[in-house]
């Protein structure tokens, strides 16, 4: 882990997190890294990233996964890595997604829903939960196939606020960037005043201001610009935020 506090009063910051150091739950069908506190594992120091309150990694077995269960005052974002994933919910909605789908459920005053691995594969997936901007919003669902030259090689902006210009919009001040990046490759993420991001490194590894992330590690990152080179063939979500 390495920390970059500069001069006396620089609010910059660089702070990895290796994924071996993260919460973890086994069952006999799921498989599960814990970015922040969440189910039996609990750390009052690591509850949140301003907005963000929830990086989940799930491996799900195949023919199993989450019946029906609640949500409320949450914005929740699932983003499909391997395999398929199956969504059902109380508001008539239903929906098989696979990789490269992004999905989004605000469940505002309340809702129910199930998740399922109905494939022959095993699922990985990233669910993600987002404070939202107020309670009691109405529940939404949405999702969004991207294209894999879309995101091949440049960012591709998945997730904004309601006022933003991404195909995913969530009632935050949020971003959500996603990229594959060729070995070798370098490219550039900025960060404006008053922003802060969490990293997460979904697949390969990569070097990030000079810091090596391997897979499945994160990073914490508060108003500093990024320069990131692929150390081989790399998957990079970046959900960037107002800093708190």
């Amino acid at each position: 882990m390495k920390a970059l506090n500069l001069q006396k009063g620089d609010t910059t910051m660089l702070r990895k997190i290796d994924h071996k150091n993260m919460g973890s739950s086994e069952s006999p069908w799921l498989k599960s890294l814990f970015h922040f506190s969440f189910a039996n594992y609990h750390n009052p120091n690591n509850i949140n990233f301003g907005v963000l309150r929830v990086v989940n990694d799930d491996l799900v077995s195949a023919d199993t996964g989450f019946d029906m269960h609640p949500h409320r005052d949450m914005e929740i974002i699932t983003y499909v890595l391997d395999g398929e994933l199956t969504h059902e919910d109380d508001m008539g909605n239903r929906n098989t997604i696979s990789r490269g789908h992004v999905q989004y459920m605000s469940a505002g005053t309340g809702i129910y829903h199930s998740e399922h691995n109905l494939g022959k594969d095993v699922l990985r997936l990233l669910q993600i939960w987002i404070f939202p901007d107020k309670k009691d919003h109405k529940p939404n669902y949405g999702d969004f196939k991207i294209d894999e030259k879309d995101r091949k090689n440049k960012w591709f902006h998945m997730v904004s606020a309601k006022n933003g210009e991404a195909p995913i919009q969530i009632n935050q001040d949020a971003n959500f960037y996603v990229i594959e990046l060729d070995k070798d490759k370098e490219t550039e993420f900025l960060m404006g005043s008053d922003r802060q991001a969490y990293i997460v490194q979904i697949e390969g590894s990569s070097e990030i201001n000079d810091i090596s992330l391997s897979e499945r590690d994160a990073m914490e990152v508060v108003e500093e610009n990024l320069k990131i080179k692929a150390l081989e063939n790399i998957h990079l979500l970046v959900i960037e935020m107002k800093k708190a």
